[in-house]
């Protein structure tokens, strides 16, 4: 059964930094791109950011420059690093095992950010 857990959001004041990480059971880790997408409320999910099997990296234009997407092959986990954030970076994020959304419209539990003074 695949499994992606999400972790590593919360509150933190414009222009600030998080680091979240999606762990990943189930398959194997080093042939799937890894995708992290995130839903605001109200709104579709969107992809922001992903990474091939060989760590080539794809970002949105809303998040270039300040997201950092990294892949550990040896603990099957993808991080997003995500710097100067901003109020309109506050949703739910999600991770995918591909660059585009599930088919099946089955999503992990997600991680919350929210940036907020």
């Amino acid at each position: 059964q695949v499994q992606l857990v999400e972790s590593g959001g919360g509150l933190v004041q414009p222009g600030g930094s998080l680091r979240l990480s999606c762990v990943v059971s189930g398959l194997t880790f080093g042939y799937y791109a890894i995708g992290w997408f995130r839903q605001a409320p109200g709104k579709e999910h969107k992809s922001i950011s992903c990474i091939s099997p060989d760590g080539n990296m794809d970002y949105a234009e809303s998040v270039k420059g300040r997201f950092t997407i990294a892949r550990d092959n040896a603990k099957n986990t993808v991080y997003l690093q995500m710097n100067s954030l901003k109020p309109e970076d506050t949703a739910v994020y999600y991770c995918a095992p591909d660059c585009v959304p599930p088919v099946s419209g089955s999503w992990g539990q997600g991680t919350q950010v929210t940036v907020s003074s």
